[in-house]
């Protein structure tokens, strides 16, 4: 049975437009939702007497937060992914490349660094442990990391690795198919615009039929995934078989920087623990996650493997190192715990 039940990716990255290209975005929606969830777990700890901050500290660091993850994400992305945006300036707006959010996207390690900062900032501004807020910080981030990880996968970007065993499936007088992808494997139709057309694939001369159903000659490429997406069936029926399945790398990455990497902190916040504890599990347990689950992923385009690993693992590596020294320092203070998730220590208002 030739392609049986993999998923045809056919999400609009709009939530809803104003007009064609202007709209809200899930990806801003999953930050703006994120946020608000970090938000509500942060004024719980400090209503329920689980923190030293207050309920009117909350709203200061949350803005500070938002800060970091906005500013550290992009300049992140800038600059460990393409550095011309910092050096990108037109006459035109946004007039500097680093604003041109429609240009790349923002970085996951950039934005950490960026809420480590600023989480750091607020504390000794207002007199507060560090590592405390940095513990707060960490769990609360992991609202964020998973919704923007589903908003990943809704704008068909960092796509998974093509599966294995279809990677060189042929059948003769057909051209390039694939034979019984699984159902959770995923297939783009941008697939025949951003990879068909630029290396003259053959599965293009396959797609000839669709010239009765596409009179548009000059953009028949483009209204080909465009129809795939609307559900057209002849379309579909036509192109699915043609196409590339691949891992669902941003679902994979979901759970485990949401949902997995919550749990584990979760359950390290149980009972109290010294300032910093929490946040080093967070980076010893990110980074595990992340290097595994990168071998499901497609390297960044221009990024070169170093040592055989992505920059993502590469980064992560070093977190992992960062974490395990971190943990040994935070449980080494001469320090009081702190209350746990389970154990408040007084209501504070």
């Amino acid at each position: 049975m030739l392609l049986a039940d993999s998923f045809l990716h056919h999400f609009d990255p709009f939530a809803f437009r104003f007009s064609e290209n202007v709209g809200v975005r899930w990806y801003g929606l999953s930050y703006a939702v994120g946020f608000l969830l970090a938000w509500l777990f942060a004024r719980w700890m400090a209503k329920s007497g689980r923190s030293t901050l207050t309920v009117r500290d909350v709203g200061d660091m949350m803005f500070s937060v938002i800060l970091g993850v906005l500013i550290g994400g992009r300049l992140g992305y800038a600059i460990l992914y393409e550095q011309r945006l910092l050096t990108d300036f037109t006459g035109q707006f946004p007039f500097w490349g680093l604003f041109a959010i429609n240009k790349g996207g923002m970085a996951s390690h950039g934005g950490m660094v960026g809420v480590i900062i600023a989480l750091t900032w607020f504390g000794r501004r207002r007199g507060l442990s560090v590592l405390h807020m940095l513990d707060i910080g960490c769990l609360a981030s992991t609202f964020g990391l998973f919704l923007g990880r589903i908003a990943n996968f809704i704008n068909a970007e960092l796509w998974g690795k093509p599966l294995p065993d279809l990677q060189q499936s042929y059948v003769i007088g057909r051209g390039l198919t694939q034979v019984d992808p699984p159902w959770w494997s995923i297939k783009y139709p941008q697939e025949v615009t951003e990879l068909w057309t630029r290396a003259n694939d053959a599965r293009l001369e396959m797609l000839e039929p669709l010239q009765r159903v596409i009179a548009d000659a000059d953009r028949f490429y483009p209204k080909i995934v465009a129809a795939a997406q609307k559900g057209d069936a002849t379309v579909v029926a036509t192109l699915k078989p043609l196409l590339t399945a691949y891992y669902p790398s941003q679902l994979i990455q979901a759970l485990t920087d949401g949902p997995l990497l919550g749990a584990v902190l979760v359950l390290v916040w149980l009972k109290p623990r010294k300032p910093g504890v929490v946040g080093s599990w967070f980076l010893i347990t990110y980074a595990v996650m992340r290097v595994i689950t990168e071998m499901f992923r497609q390297p960044d385009d221009g990024v070169a493997l170093t040592f055989g690993l992505s920059r993502g693992q590469l980064l992560s590596a070093f977190m992992l190192l960062t974490g395990c020294v971190c943990i040994w320092i935070a449980t080494h203070r001469k320090v009081e715990k702190m209350s746990g998730l389970l154990r408040p220590m007084h209501a504070r208002e």
